[in-house]
């Protein structure tokens, strides 16, 4: 008969070992120090991000376009 408690109750111990370590980690556990917003930004505000040169497509293919070496290698 207690070969049968144990399964049934596994998914009940486990979940309060989950619940258990959330509270803990919520009231326990020391948070870390906040920083402000600013000092997560490395990057200078007044300097736009600008790419070197506009990207190049490359040419699609047409669906009815036979396969050649020469279409391939595109």
């Amino acid at each position: 008969m207690y070969v049968l408690i144990v399964p049934a109750a596994l998914p009940f111990v486990l979940l309060a070992t989950v619940m258990g370590l959330s509270w803990w980690e919520d009231r326990i556990l020391p948070r870390p120090p906040a920083e402000p917003a600013e000092a997560l930004v490395e990057v200078p505000a007044e300097v736009p991000f600008a790419p070197a040169a506009p990207a190049q497509l490359a040419e699609l293919v047409r669906v009815d376009t036979t396969l050649t070496r020469e279409v391939a290698g595109r």
